[in-house]
């Protein structure tokens, strides 16, 4: 699978996502979202806290998703 110059700007993107919650995860892990219908972004999120919505529910509540690619990263 060959991945494109959008493709690893999204999953930096997902990763400056996840950092954002580097300190209210804890246990677990951090993780960004990036959700793109061809090469427009339509929803982005991470997950803020521990116990609360993941990271791709976040970035979906906002966008009709359907047609779209998910990229998500945990680090």
């Amino acid at each position: 699978m060959t991945f494109s110059a959008f493709d690893h700007a999204m999953m930096r993107r997902a990763l400056e996502l996840a950092a954002k919650g580097m300190y209210s995860t804890a246990p677990n892990p951090r993780v960004g979202c990036v959700v793109s219908r061809g090469e427009r972004v339509i929803g982005e999120g991470w997950h803020e806290t521990a116990g609360g919505p993941h990271a791709e529910v976040v970035a979906l509540r906002n966008v009709a998703a359907e047609g779209a690619t998910e990229l998500s990263n945990t680090c």
